[in-house]
């Protein structure tokens, strides 16, 4: 008997299909690049009426591209949520999620366990627009989170699976200690892609993703995304987000008002995208969307890859410590095995029984895998972070984060697991001198 054909379409489906429009001119199948920075208007009032936001059709490319809006629709699709944005990168999709939220002298609760890349906006550039950044231990219990909410606290944000050490974080306890403070919780979820883990499932109510990574694919282009679950009730904490929730202007609706579930997205849109300006190309958008349309199919290869990786480093004398949540004897693969059902992603990092030296020599011996600062790329690549990404933290930082001077990150990619591991055995002969 087929299946009834009234059911949500299934992810491999929708990854290709949803969000999209045909062309009405071409009847183009494949999503146009729409290379065009304006919209002609059809008259004085029609100039009025999309400068307003009452009209369907486009103002300005800064903030709303019709190759750019299938992208948005889709990943939100993917993830669950009521709408999307993309814009320029992943810091980008970071900055404008915090700044819909929170101004100078608001407060934000964040989780230890981050990128480094987020910690150094945080402490750098949003720091000095006088956002303040408060950190806590991701298993710090619910009364130590309590205590660290402020009047002025705008926020929970944290990783689904953090890079490089793949702590594994309880994103449904987190939710739950969010809301009960009458934040939301916003959630970066570049790592697993929304194939592997979809954290509007578990609470979170806004998700952030660097789509230049596994969402892409193939290492070309820069790109970030924004994601409303539209599950958030700004008007039950209008106190807190006033800029939802009142009129921008005497007379004007609220953008609560007027979008409803969908209000944190159209503000992001109408006001932080349109006045920053983090516009991503719409031929960037165009490669995106190419390569969202075999996520799955790469996903399960990347998973597959990076368990068969980690399991054979395991067992290597040179290698100190495996960090991959897929491996039975992880800390966090309890944590892995009820969230990541599917795989726990393709980050393994490793910790070389000679520290430096030894990742220098283990770097330099690699004749496949790429040395080079990138992730989710089809291609393996590996970076040292002592000396790369965390360089600028003290030796005491550096280890108080786990980032030990011996540890490698390694993206796995689609290559052959053999070839992978005849180059990595090249690098650990190396590494031992």
């Amino acid at each position: 008997m087929a299946d009834d054909c009234s059911r949500p379409l299934d992810f491999e489906t929708r990854q290709i299909h949803a969000g999209s429009v045909v062309d009405t001119e071409t009847r183009a199948r494949v999503t146009p690049i729409y290379q065009t920075a304006g919209y002609v208007f059809d008259d004085f009032d029609d100039g009025e009426e999309r400068f307003a936001g009452r009209s369907r059709y486009r103002a300005y490319s800064r903030n709303d591209n019709p190759t750019n809006a299938v992208a948005g629709r889709r990943i939100a699709d993917l993830e669950g949520g009521v709408d999307g944005i993309v814009v320029s990168s992943g810091q980008a999709a970071i900055a404008a999620a915090i700044n819909a939220l929170a101004e100078s002298g608001d407060h934000i609760l964040a989780t230890r366990s981050l990128y480094e890349g987020t910690r150094e906006m945080f402490r750098g550039i949003l720091k000095r627009q006088g956002i303040a950044f408060e950190y806590v231990d991701d298993d710090a219990t619910e009364d130590d989170w309590a205590r660290r909410i402020r009047p002025n606290t705008k926020a929970v944000y944290t990783e689904t699976l953090p890079n490089p050490l793949n702590q594994v974080v309880d994103i449904a306890r987190l939710a739950g200690i969010a809301h009960a403070a009458g934040v939301p919780l916003v959630v970066d979820n570049t790592v697993p892609t929304p194939y592997l883990w979809r954290p509007i499932e578990d609470g979170a109510d806004i998700v952030v993703h660097s789509t230049s990574k596994w969402l892409s694919g193939h290492g070309s282009v820069i790109g970030g995304a924004v994601v409303d679950a539209g599950r958030f009730d700004w008007a039950a904490h209008a106190e807190r987000f006033p800029q939802l929730t009142e009129s921008p202007r005497p007379g004007a609706p609220s953008f609560v008002e007027r979008f409803g579930a969908g209000a944190l997205l159209a503000y992001l849109r109408a006001v932080i995208v349109l006045e920053y300006g983090p516009t991503v190309p719409p031929l960037s958008t165009f490669l995106l969307l190419h390569g969202i349309e075999t996520l799955s199919v790469r996903m399960d290869r990347h998973v597959q890859n990076a368990q068969a990786v980690a399991a054979w480093l395991e067992g290597r004398a040179e290698v100190a410590r495996v960090h991959y949540a897929g491996l039975e004897g992880d800390p966090y693969h309890g944590l892995a095995s009820r969230y990541l059902p599917r795989g726990a992603g393709s980050i393994v990092s490793i910790d070389l029984v000679g520290g430096r030296e030894a990742a220098r020599r283990f770097l330099d011996a690699l004749e496949l895998i790429s040395p080079m600062t990138h992730i989710g790329d089809v291609r393996t690549l590996a970076i040292h972070l002592g000396s790369t990404i965390h360089a600028k933290l003290t030796e005491a930082e550096r280890l108080d984060a786990g980032i030990t001077p011996g540890l490698i990150r390694l993206s796995i990619g689609l290559e052959s697991p053999r070839d992978l591991m005849a180059d990595l055995e090249r690098g650990l002969s190396a590494a031992a001198g």
